[in-house]
């Protein structure tokens, strides 16, 4: 049962319809691409995500890791598993990349308590033969991509030569296929975030070469968003989000009101788009060579940074309601 604690759709009735950006079919198509470790707002987002998709909104594609950490594999199919999609595709790194892990160990918990088949990262497909077979199979302008770690798969994936799979490059491929890029990345108009700085060579090759509109959730949106709190107060037994914020939370004085809600806010962008959410601007981010970003205001560019237009309690409710979303198999 998909559980809506907090009526936001309701109180905002007249700005925002709460559905979804979709095709003609009603589905919005996504491939989550996540650092699943450093941090575990990755968790709610991915929670929210399945949410979606139990309520018929979206169509997960496939889950694909931008982290090499060994134990990032087995939490996403832990994920994908209790969700009832324990055959969703995934994909990690081969070769290169980060390999970053999470302090507050509760990766270890959720590869201890709940089933899944991944032994470790290192035995999932490469990420870019992952995207490219995925893209190939969908219908044109049909797919979102949302990513809320490092940019090393979408770089990957731009620079990839035609193959078995296509014989379309990486670029014409994302062209044909993909509809727009979500990223939780940046910090607006300027600063230092950790996603675009972690590899901040293949952040520089996708936003000066990604042929889709990119929207960017960026650091300064999530800061403001906490939640979590209401999630491990409840009854929900057995529940990984509820298990990770309740291990986590309680281990930083800064999430003592609940967890940045970063990743969060991209994955509603990704399902709902802005309207009602958030206000844009439009130009260019600028990636420089150590990591940090610049913005260019530009009335035809490509990229468009959010600002907060929903009041953030209001959007905190929103995101934590999906966050404590239970599979009917499981109620």
């Amino acid at each position: 049962m998909f559980r809506i604690l907090f009526p936001a759709c309701i109180a905002l009735a007249l700005i925002l319809s709460c559905q979804p950006e979709t095709r003609e079919d009603g589905i919005v198509k996504i491939i989550f691409d996540t650092d699943f470790g450093p941090d575990y707002d990755d968790v709610g987002a991915m929670t929210f995500l399945h949410a979606m998709a139990d309520s018929g909104k979206v169509e997960i594609l496939a889950t694909i890791s931008s982290n090499r950490y060994e134990l990032t594999g087995p939490g996403m199919d832990v994920m994908n598993t209790y969700y009832g999609r324990p055959d969703m595709p995934l994909g990690a790194p081969k070769s290169t990349g980060v390999d970053i892990g999470d302090w507050q160990h509760w990766l270890d918990t959720l590869v201890a308590k709940y089933p899944h088949d991944v032994q470790s990262t290192g035995d999932l497909p490469d990420a870019v033969s992952v995207y490219r077979r995925i893209l190939y199979e969908q219908p044109d302008t049909s797919v979102t991509i949302v990513t809320v770690g490092f940019l090393t798969n979408l770089a990957g994936l731009l620079k990839s030569e035609p193959d078995n799979i296509s014989e379309l490059s990486g670029s014409e491929l994302i062209e044909k296929k993909v509809k727009k890029l979500v990223s939780m990345a940046g910090r607006f108009p300027q600063g230092h975030e950790f996603n675009v700085h972690m590899d901040s060579t293949a952040s520089k090759i996708v936003f000066e070469n990604w042929p889709t509109p990119v929207i960017l959730s960026g650091f300064e949106i999530g800061w403001e968003i906490r939640t979590g709190l209401r999630l491990i107060a409840s009854d929900l037994k057995n529940h990984p989000a509820k298990d990770v914020f309740r291990i986590s939370i309680p281990m930083a004085a800064e999430d003592s009101l609940g967890r940045m809600s970063w990743d969060e806010t991209a994955v509603l962008i990704g399902v709902y788009g802005t309207k009602g959410f958030f206000s844009k601007v439009r130009g260019k981010i600028i990636v420089n060579e150590n990591g940090s970003n610049e913005w260019k205001d530009d009335a035809a560019g490509n990229h468009y940074y959010v600002v907060q237009e929903m009041p953030v309690p209001e959007m905190a409710g929103f995101i934590e309601d999906r966050m404590m979303h239970v599979p009917a198999s499981k109620e």
